[in-house]
C-alpha cells in the first residue's frame, strides 16, 4: 500500500503541531546524595570509670580546646601517686648506691697504690676491684628503673590527662551519645561519647550508577535541590569521584550471588562522586537528601523543539528530519542538525527557525497511538 493511501485528506487538521521557541537544554545526569559535614570528629573516651561530668548537650557551639566532659580520675590518680612514690623511692635508694659506689672506688684507689708499692696483698685489691664494679653496676641498674618508672609515670600522667576530655576541633555538637553518671568502659575500643562537625561546609555524597559514571568529569558543572527548599537550587562543580564503589554487604548463609562478586544478583552498582558547598546560613544539615544534576552538556536561549518531532538521519553527525507545516498548510519535510538534547527538548542548531510550526504526532480516529514523523 502506497504512502498516497495512507495519508489523510487534509494532513495538516490531523497533525498534533507544536511552535519552534526558545530555552535552555540541558544533558544532566541525576543521582541521589547524602549531604554531610565536610569536617568532622567523633570525640571518644580513652579512659575507663564513671562520666562524672558533662558540660555540653546537643546543638552548641564549642571552640578548639573546650572541655567537653570529665571522667572520675580517681584510679588514675592513684596510679599516678604510686609511680611518683616508686620514683622517689629509686632516687633515694640512687643515692645510697652512689655513696657506696664512691666508697668502694676509694677503697680501689687506697689498694692500688699498695700494690703499686709493693706493700699490698694481690687478693685486697682484686677485692677492692670486684665491690666498685658491683656497685657501678648497682648505680646504672637503679638509674634503669628511674627510666622505667619516668616512662610509666609519664603514661599514668597521660591516662590521668584523659579524665578530662577537651574539643578538638571548633565546631558544633550534632550528637551527643553518653550521659552524665554513666559508665565508661574503654577496655577494648575507645567509645564515642559525641561528634563535633564544622557545619560551615558540607560535601554532598552521590551516588551514581555505573551505566552514567563515565558521562562524568571532574571539574563539571552541578546543581541540586532538597525537599526542605523546594525551588531553591545550590550550584556547585564536581570534585572527585571515588575509584572503586562501596563494599558490598556480606551475605548470610542462606544468600546467594548468581554473579559471584560479593552482591544479590540484580544489584545495581553504584559510585560515589564527591563535591562540596558552602553552607554559610546553616540552610543545610547533615543526613539531608539531595536530587544532583551534573550537567554534561548545555545551551542557552537555544531554538528547541520537542524530541518527539525529530526521526533519527544520521544520528552521529546530529541528523534529523523534521516534519513541519508549510506555506499554504503544506507538509513539508525537512532535515536539521541538533545539539544538546534531553528528555523532552532538543537545541535546533541548523535548519529551523524560531516561530515555525512542526508536527510532533497524528490525531487517530481509529484508537491507534499517533503516528511519529509523518512523511510524505
Amino acid at each position: 500500500m502506497s504512502a498516497a493511501l495512507l495519508r489523510p485528506a487534509d494532513p495538516a487538521a490531523s497533525a498534533e503541531v507544536a511552535v519552534v521557541g526558545r530555552g535552555t537544554v540541558e544533558d544532566t545526569v541525576s543521582a541521589l546524595g547524602k549531604i554531610q559535614p565536610r569536617a568532622y570528629v567523633d570525640v571518644g573516651a580513652q579512659v575507663s570509670g564513671q562520666l562524672t561530668r558533662l558540660h555540653v548537650t546537643v546543638g552548641q557551639m564549642v571552640r578548639e580546646g573546650d572541655l567537653l566532659a570529665e571522667i572520675d580520675p580517681a584510679l588514675q590518680q592513684a596510679k599516678v601517686e604510686a609511680g611518683r612514690a616508686e620514683r622517689a623511692r629509686l632516687t633515694a635508694l640512687l643515692a645510697e648506691q652512689r655513696a657506696r659506689a664512691d666508697f668502694a672506688e676509694a677503697q680501689l684507689a687506697r689498694q692500688t697504690a699498695l700494690r703499686r708499692s709493693g706493700s699490698g696483698r694481690g687478693e685486697a685489691f682484686d677485692q677492692a676491684r670486684m665491690e666498685a664494679r658491683i656497685a657501678a653496676a648497682q648505680v646504672e641498674a637503679t638509674q634503669a628503673q628511674i627510666r622505667q618508672t619516668d616512662s610509666t609515670l609519664q603514661a599514668d600522667e597521660a591516662q590521668l590527662g584523659y579524665t578530662r576530655i577537651y574539643a578538638p576541633m571548633g565546631g558544633t555538637l550534632i550528637a551527643v551519645d553518653a550521659r552524665q553518671g554513666q559508665t565508661i568502659n574503654s577496655a577494648y575500643e575507645a567509645p564515642v561519647l559525641m561528634r563535633i562537625a564544622d557545619l560551615s561546609a558540607m560535601t554532598v555524597w552521590t551516588q551514581v550508577s555505573e551505566a552514567d559514571v563515565t558521562r562524568l568529569t571532574d571539574g563539571m558543572p552541578l546543581y541540586f535541590t532538597t525537599l526542605g527548599h523546594p525551588g531553591r537550587r545550590w550550584t556547585a562543580r564536581l570534585q572527585e569521584i571515588l575509584p572503586a564503589p562501596p563494599k558490598p554487604p556480606a551475605l548470610g548463609n542462606g544468600g546467594s550471588s548468581a554473579s559471584g562478586g560479593g552482591g544479590a544478583a540484580n544489584s545495581v552498582v553504584l559510585y560515589t562522586a564527591l563535591f562540596e558547598i558552602a553552607n554559610d546560613r546553616g540552610e543545610l544539615r547533615p543526613d539531608m537528601t539531595a536530587q544532583v544534576f551534573f550537567v554534561v552538556a548545555a545551551a542557552k536561549d537555544a531554538v528547541t523543539v520537542p524530541v518527539a518531532a525529530l526521526t533519527p538521519a544520521d544520528e552521529a553527525a546530529g541528523r534529523h528530519r523534521v516534519s513541519l507545516i508549510g506555506s499554504g498548510g503544506a507538509i513539508e519535510t525537512r532535515d536539521v542538525r541538533v545539539g544538546v538534547r534531553d528528555r523532552f527538548n532538543a537545541q535546533i542548531l541548523e535548519g529551523l527557525a524560531e516561530g515555525e510550526r512542526i508536527v510532533v504526532g497524528w490525531k487517530a480516529d481509529d484508537g491507534r497511538p499517533p503516528r511519529i514523523g509523518f512523511r510524505l
